[in-house]
């Protein structure tokens, strides 16, 4: 049985970064984001809830009318917990099906952004956390994402803060841009590694 491990840390921490170290070094890692938005288009479960939630326009043409599902995400506090109620327990039994199609790799991973906030945590044995410093986080999302300083910290403080995510983490990698990513990345092989026989589900 392989050994599960989520990698989560806010915007501009650089978990893509570490998942692809960790896929460049034989560890396939689900990426939730990309997942749950490939399903969001396609599952017929979640196309029928969401529009007899919004009404059959938001799949207006065949696609997804993002305009119209975040309008009403952020409408209200209690939409968005009504959309993840659709959208999470798809993702959580497609990642269940992704890993047993993996079942001869030892360690396989999942990236999200909201692993502990979403309940994925429940689906993987170690919770990695990706932490870099507020400011260089902010800097990384302004040029990746070609937005405002602003729209920034408004993501980020929507976000969990990092002192929450790090009392929930089994294991911290630093990405700060000086702290050197793949020694810290095969720490982590080499950890899980050795106590492959130790370690049991939480």
């Amino acid at each position: 049985m392989s050994i599960k491990i989520g990698i989560t840390g806010g915007i501009g921490s650089g978990k893509s970064v570490v998942s692809r170290l960790l896929e460049t070094m034989g560890i396939p890692v689900y990426i939730a984001d990309v997942e749950s938005k490939r399903l969001t288009n396609t599952d017929p479960y979640i196309r029928k809830e969401l529009s007899s939630l919004l009404g059959q326009e938001v799949f207006e043409g065949g696609a997804l009318n993002k305009q119209l599902l975040a309008s009403y995400l952020f409408g209200h506090p209690d939409h968005a917990r009504q959309v993840n109620g659709i959208i999470h327990p798809r993702v959580k039994a497609d990642f269940r099906r992704w890993i047993e199609d993996r079942a001869t790799s030892l360690i396989v991973g999942m990236e999200s952004a909201i692993l502990i906030e979403s309940g994925f945590a429940g689906e993987v044995d170690f919770v990695i956390m990706v932490y870099a410093p507020l400011e260089t986080r902010i800097l990384r999302a302004i040029k990746r994402d070609c937005s405002s300083r602003e729209l920034i910290m408004k993501r980020i403080q929507s976000q969990m803060s990092d002192e929450e995510k790090r009392e929930q983490a089994d294991f911290v990698i630093v990405n700060d841009g000086e702290t050197p990513l793949i020694p810290q990345v095969l720490e982590l092989i080499s950890l899980l590694s050795k106590n492959m026989d130790n370690f049991s589900r939480k």
